[in-house]
């Protein structure tokens, strides 16, 4: 098949970004072909850099989020680092930035303010709570904003409510950001007109509990946690074997007749009252995982995963971060590529959308300040101008 290239080649994005939300979308326009440029404060750059020493001595967040781009230094408050910015922005399709509430304005960096210079201009603002309201200058940090949305009381254990163990809201927000910035490139396609795209953090992740919201408001009923088990759905989850566990579900009324039929070989149990609907399974968990689990006893967890499989009832392995990365099924569809650091190359998993034409970028990971002189260089700054940036510490 002939390939056509990636889909963002040609376009540049700027990225006034620091640790997880904004970086992640960056890097995925990145991956896409978009010439990413990540502004970064002289000496120090993105603070993420420090979240710790992982990877060849390098943080695992950075090296993981910020592959494919190109890092400009710039003190944007002095007035030749402001002027390079704003140059910058001129030959730009997308404004991404996740500063702090209300310093892209004080920048001069809104969308009102740049629309005049570049009508195509598409302005990505992360926040936290939005840009109004009580919360407007509250900080908002990934932990703070899995409380606030109620993403952690459905998460956990009956006793204590638990953080999800990944930067969920960072995540959720950054591909918002991501999805809004491609909706509008599309849009620009049609009109020529750019687009401003507002994006808060409590906003993305609220989306996310909706449906505990939904259930607690119309029925009065809170989502119980459950550390490995459906909330609405039994069997769903982990059941206790006779050298482990195995984590399957069942999802309707066909499964549930095989799976009593076929893997617990009582198809009494189709018709038991306790057992004959999703609510009831449901409403009577403990003893249908009591029954299953003494059907499993003697059965090893990979007897019963071929139990499982033979029968077509989804099931999987409760897998640690190693397993995932020598995991099978990423290997034999060859998901892995290397990835170029300061320090040394580290493996990382090509991008989840996956064009049969042409493969995404996996570029190298940036070093700070690294193509500096560089971006500078193509915005027509001279040698002497930019050794006198360098010297009053403006980039």
């Amino acid at each position: 098949m002939q390939a056509h290239g990636r889909p963002l080649e040609g376009m540049r994005a700027i990225a006034l970004e620091h640790a997880v939300a904004a970086p992640l979308c960056s890097r995925h326009l990145a991956d896409m072909g978009c010439d990413v440029i990540k502004i970064e404060r002289p000496g120090t750059g993105d603070f993420a850099r420090d979240y710790d020493s992982f990877v060849h001595g390098q943080s695992s967040h950075f090296v993981w989020l910020n592959r494919g781009k190109r890092s400009l230094c710039l003190d944007v408050k002095q007035p030749a680092a402001k002027d390079a910015l704003m140059r910058l922005i001129g030959t730009s399709d997308i404004l991404l930035q996740n500063l702090a509430p209300g310093a892209a304005a004080r920048l001069g960096l809104s969308y009102e303010a740049l629309k005049p210079a570049n009508s195509k201009l598409i302005v990505a603002d992360i926040s936290g709570y939005g840009e109004s309201g009580p919360f407007v200058q509250k900080k908002a940090y990934d932990l703070l904003i899995q409380a606030e949305s109620g993403l952690i009381a459905v998460t956990g254990s009956p006793d204590e409510p638990s953080r999800v163990g990944i930067s969920a809201a960072d995540i959720c927000t950054g591909m918002y950001a991501l999805t809004g910035i491609l909706g509008a490139l599309v849009r620009r396609g049609r009109t020529g007109e750019g687009a401003n795209i507002k994006i808060a953090m409590l906003d993305a992740l609220a989306e996310w509990t909706t449906q505990p919201m939904l259930r607690k408001v119309y029925a009065g009923s809170l989502v119980p946690r459950s550390p490995t088990n459906h909330p609405a759905i039994a069997p769903y989850g982990a059941h206790k074997t006779k050298d482990g566990q195995v984590i399957f579900g069942i999802q309707n009324e066909r499964e549930w007749a095989v799976f009593c039929d076929k893997v617990m070989g009582q198809p009494e149990m189709r018709t038991d009252a306790r057992f004959n609907s999703t609510n009831n399974r449901r409403d009577n968990r403990v003893e249908l995982t009591r029954l299953i689990e003494v059907q499993f006893a003697p059965l090893t967890s990979m007897e019963v995963v071929e139990l499982l499989d033979a029968n077509g009832i989804a099931n999987g392995r409760l897998n640690d971060a190693q397993d995932v990365w020598d995991h099978p099924q990423l290997a034999a569809r060859d998901r892995w590529r290397e990835v170029q650091t300061e320090h040394g190359p580290y493996r990382g998993l090509l991008p989840p959308f996956t064009f049969t034409d042409v493969e995404m970028g996996m570029g190298p990971v940036p070093g700070i300040g690294q193509h500096t002189d560089e971006v500078l260089a193509e915005l027509g700054f001279g040698a002497a101008e930019i050794d006198a940036m360098h010297a009053s510490g403006a980039v």
